[in-house]
């Protein structure tokens, strides 16, 4: 009986393959025997694991490998030039599949061999993975191979500036000391290796993944086609089906064989195990004319109804969108598992709600019109699945639409932070939209099941551009716990220069000597953590940080103005070196004058900071109102 699981007048009518016996003489072969290049192929993918392991711990102890040979990486080579490991595998992965066909995937790919692996389990506890078949939803890993590898270039072109190149110049990565950066979060990871394996392989079928799913798989079809390499056939075939019977990658082979004299199908990944259990050794690899010259197809027995097809893709292309990236966590390939699962589990509930017989591998979940046990158990697994990704789309929906908030605020970083209340620079839009995304984010916290780390940080900035400084800088906290790397010193930075503005400055050196540990080049936390050094009257010691950034970048307009000043207050010069070298940096804006007197007013430098308020007015009289002048 059919996996997909279907009523009983559809059961009859998608039968399983009939095996002929076989005649030789007196003696008759029914038995399929066992694959001889199964073990090969074990151990090839077996091989590849130990290898990517290897990979991982030689960049652990060394920090510094070869960038990731992962076909996904492609994607910064179109994009921003970069040559790396995973654009020269995936370039020699397409070219060999235009001569050897699609083999690539069967023997040297991670996640068929988490699939295989999957599979043999469920084969071990009695349940057989058979395929689930749809006319269109076939299409989706050509669709996500365009979206992720051609889509960009075309964006591009309409976009990039007429004097720019279609793609960047190229430039060395192949080596890296940023190995996982690219990679999801273990936390991540694992749910993504469970859902791409057995929860596709247990519902979808052996190669569910690969077949209605996977984007590289999509490109590596397309090539398949083209390719003179294929299983092919001799006169000696007597369609016995064995080779159906045991292809794990959903080909009917024994059809295919006997229309076109080879395998036509872009899913078959020539694992050879159709070869190998042959009977008469009628089957081979073979070159040859492509599939892409033959024409017409074969008779195929599809899980769904046209109805339901169209059903599907709706479902799907929902489904995919409530997950991808949700909680800035779901990578895209985990979203596309997902959401083929989900579309699954969707059609299968309307089926089972609307039939009279359904069953599912050996299990009964509807006879004569009635539940069983199991269909209440597949319905309670489908409603809670469907519900947590109906939960995610509305997660989803809050955390985009603070985050298109947050990009409408142009208000410079610089201008809001030179006042504990920023709100005299926004117009009466500003407010409105602010208070929007505020409202977004709060709720895709109150209801989510996980922190939006990344997001963290917007709805703090938000906060604070409505004039919650205390509020933004507990949440710029949490933000600066939960990152890493630049994005946790992003956070202590603006964290610190917040609490300088409130008056906080203990509390402001720590968190912006956080900052400067993490990033030392973030000349910003340099000049704030002299503001609080200089406020808790340890000026000396600010002076020196101030004239530290500035050897390592002379072109810092505020570090030159401040010590300008600090040099002045201090007795040792007059500043006028420093003040000069200010003002060949500043530039003529009204606005950056008028943050930089706030700032200079704040430190109790009063002349300084009176000559940039007279220049804001003079570039813009209508700063005089803000002077009160």
């Amino acid at each position: 009986m059919s996996q997909s699981g279907c009523d009983n007048k559809e059961v009859r009518k998608t039968k399983s393959i009939e095996l002929p016996v076989i005649g030789n003489g007196s003696m008759q072969r029914t038995e399929i025997r066992t694959s001889r290049t199964s073990l090969w192929r074990a151990f090839a993918l077996i091989m590849l694991q130990i290898l990517m392991a290897i990979h991982f711990i030689q960049w652990w102890m060394m920090g510094t490998t070869v960038s990731p040979i992962e076909p996904s990486e492609t994607m910064y080579t179109l994009q921003n030039g970069a040559i790396n490991a995973g654009f020269i595998f995936f370039t020699l992965a397409i070219l060999a599949t235009l001569v050897f066909g699609r083999f690539v995937c069967g023997w040297g790919c991670h996640i068929v061999a988490l699939q295989d692996f999957c599979a043999w389990l469920l084969k071990k506890a009695g349940l057989v993975p058979k395929p689930f078949r749809s006319r269109v939803l076939v299409y989706i890993p050509v669709a996500a191979a365009l979206y992720m590898f051609v889509w960009p270039s075309v964006l591009r072109y309409f976009t990039k500036p007429a004097n720019e190149p279609l793609i960047p110049q190229f430039t060395n990565h192949l080596i890296t000391t940023e190995f996982w950066a690219t990679f999801p979060p273990l936390a991540v990871a694992i749910p993504f290796l469970f859902v791409c394996g057995f929860v596709t392989v247990y519902f979808l079928g052996s190669k569910g993944f690969c077949t209605y799913a996977c984007p590289y798989g999509g490109f590596f079809g397309l090539a398949d086609k083209l390719a003179p390499g294929k299983i092919r056939v001799t006169d000696a075939c007597n369609q016995c089906g064995h080779c159906t019977a045991t292809c794990t990658s959903n080909v009917i082979v024994h059809a295919e064989v006997k229309r076109f004299g080879m395998v036509v199908d872009p899913g078959c990944m020539k694992c050879m195990d159709c070869v190998s259990v042959c009977p008469n050794d009628a089957l081979y690899f073979g070159f040859g004319k492509p599939s892409a010259a033959v024409s017409g197809k074969i008779e195929r027995n599809y899980s769904l109804t046209w109805p339901e097809e169209m059903a599907g893709v709706v479902i799907f292309i929902g489904s995919y969108h409530a997950v991808w990236d949700v909680y800035q966590l779901v990578p895209m390939l985990m979203a596309l598992g997902i959401a083929i699962v989900t579309t699954f589990l969707a059609l299968r509930c309307w089926r089972l709600i609307t039939s009279t017989e359904l069953s599912f591998y050996r299990f009964n979940l509807k006879a004569g019109g009635t539940l069983k046990a199991a269909g209440w158990a597949f319905l309670l697994f489908s409603i809670l699945w469907i519900g947590v990704t109906a939960h995610s789309g509305f997660i989803r929906y809050h955390e985009s639409a603070g985050n298109r908030v947050f990009e409408t605020v142009r208000i410079p970083d610089e201008l809001a932070l030179a006042q504990s209340d920023p709100v005299q620079w926004l117009s009466q839009a500003d407010k409105s939209n602010i208070g929007e995304g505020i409202s977004h984010f709060e709720t895709a916290g109150k209801f989510g099941f996980f922190v939006n780390v990344p997001s963290l940080p917007k709805y703090a900035w938000l906060q604070f551009l409505s004039g919650n400084a205390d509020r933004s800088a507990k949440l710029l906290d949490l933000a600066a716990v939960a990152q890493e790397g630049e994005g946790r010193a992003l956070s202590h930075y603006y964290r610190g220069a917040i609490l300088n503005r409130l008056g906080r400055y203990d509390e402001a050196r720590t968190s912006l000597n956080e900052a400067i540990q993490e990033r030392d080049d973030l000349m910003a936390a340099r000049e704030e953590f002299g503001v609080s050094l200089w406020q808790l009257g340890e000026k000396r010691e600010a002076f020196d940080v101030w004239r530290g950034a500035i050897n390592r970048n002379p072109a810092l307009p505020i570090a030159n103005s401040f010590l300008a000043g600090a040099e002045s207050q201090l007795g040792e010069n007059d500043g006028s070196a420093y003040e000069q070298q200010a003002d060949r940096y500043t530039p003529n804006d009204p606005y950056f004058h008028w943050m930089l007197a706030l700032r200079l007013e704040e430190l109790g430098m009063k002349e300084p900071a009176e000559k940039h308020f007279r220049r804001a007015i003079e570039l813009d009289p209508r700063f005089r109102v803000r002077r009160g002048r």
